[in-house]
């Protein structure tokens, strides 16, 4: 639609239409395209402290790498790690994400502090956390969530963790009610390693012991067969699709993307996380799924249209909000994009939504608005520069001392 306006009262979207009578506040917005907010489905915040570390080796060798830094990572780091990837996702359009990585409650507290909806929790990995440990975490973060933020359990991988761990996330799930976020299926090698383990395909492993319900989050999938494919529909799980950073680690396979939506499954996007990407911009993973898709198929089936449902609409199913439309009863939650960014030009309603996938970056965002608030636009965006250099140099500092310990004890 062109030169509309969008009434905002309070946390929601109460009316879309022309010429409304303004009442309150107004925003001019001539000549800027809203669109509903994007939730990053996928990632891994607190580890922007590593965006450029080991970026040539495959996943098993990189996650050795990530893992043998990350047991020395203090609370702090990690906040600071999540506070620039917070501060870039909400500048490149982001408001909304799903997060899994160490010490998520100090995450939390910089995600109320800007401002951004999020699930986010601890990670069961056997080795490098104590599963009750774990636990305890999660019941606490139970108390601290708010309408924005709010928990998740997350499993890192089957390979990961061990039976024990899986049946105890599945009594947590029919305890609190929490959705479950996973990786699954990444790897020929995972596939492999689980069914000479368990005898079965992963999605099967998890249905077993009563992983698999509506409210899971299943991650890449690369490697997924057709029954764990027809496991999932029955279920009604969600998925989510990483592709630049499936292809980065390479990883393999491929992700149905078109097998999926045939099949009525929701599939959400995410970036992964600044050291695997090592990007957090929404818009760029659009462009990535649409062209991987088409690649391995040989077809033209996966449309633009197609990547921004599940980077809007889809990605607000995940996190049990009502969005990712822009439309009367929704969240306030937008983005604000220049129509006269020179690489969106020339822009007009024929070749709108092809431009915001194919052509946008998250550098074409004008403001982000969350809960009815804007959270990011020019009244502060000198202030959240200035705060993302600062903690660049902090981390580069700190990088710079901590890497070579990790060579030497290895």
């Amino acid at each position: 639609m062109e030169d509309v306006d969008i009434r905002i009262e309070g946390e929601e979207i109460t009316e879309v239409g022309r010429e409304l009578k303004a009442d309150g506040e107004v925003m001019n917005c001539s000549r800027m395209i809203a669109m509903p907010g994007m939730v990053n489905a996928h990632t891994h915040l607190g580890m922007s402290l590593l965006r450029g570390y080991r970026d040539d080796e495959e996943l098993m060798d990189w996650l050795n790498s990530m893992w043998s830094v990350e047991r020395r990572l203090s609370e702090e780091v990690i906040g600071l790690s999540s506070e620039l990837s917070i501060i870039e996702s909400i500048m490149s359009g982001t408001t909304a994400f799903i997060d899994m990585y160490f010490h998520p409650s100090v995450t939390m507290e910089v995600a109320k502090k800007y401002g951004i909806r999020g699930l986010l929790g601890p990670v069961f990995i056997d080795g490098l956390n104590d599963p009750k440990l774990v636990e305890n975490d999660l019941r606490n973060m139970l108390s601290s969530r708010n309408e924005l933020i709010k928990p998740v359990i997350n499993i890192h991988g089957i390979y990961s963790v061990g039976k024990d761990t899986l049946e105890r996330a599945a009594a947590l799930m029919d305890e609190t009610g929490l959705p479950l976020n996973m990786h699954v299926d990444e790897t020929r090698d995972e596939v492999m390693e689980i069914r000479r383990k368990y005898g079965k395909q992963p999605i099967e492993v998890l249905m077993d012991v009563g992983l698999v319900r509506r409210n899971s989050i299943f991650v890449h999938l690369g490697w997924v067969s057709s029954w764990e494919l027809e496991i999932i529909t029955r279920e009604g799980a969600n998925v989510v699709h990483c592709p630049t950073s499936n292809m980065k680690l390479a990883t393999g396979g491929f992700f149905p993307i078109v097998e999926l939506m045939k099949m009525g499954v929701n599939v959400g996007i995410g970036t992964d996380g600044p050291a695997s990407n090592n990007s957090l911009d929404v818009f760029r993973e659009m462009k990535m799924a649409v062209l991987l898709q088409r690649n391995n198929y040989w077809s033209t089936a996966m449309k633009a249209s197609h990547a921004i449902s599940m980077a809007t609409k889809n990605g607000y199913e995940l996190i049990g909000v009502r969005g990712g439309d822009i439309a009367p009863g929704n969240k306030a939650d937008l983005v604000l994009l220049s129509a006269d960014s020179i690489g969106l030009l020339p822009m007009g309603p024929d070749n709108l939504v092809s431009n915001l996938v194919y052509s946008a970056t998250g550098r074409d965002v004008v403001a982000t608005i969350v809960n009815g608030r804007i959270i990011y636009g020019p009244h502060n965006r000198d202030e959240f520069i200035e705060r993302a250099i600062e903690i660049g140099r902090k981390l580069e500092d700190y990088k710079s001392r901590l890497l070579p310990m990790v060579q030497l004890s290895k």
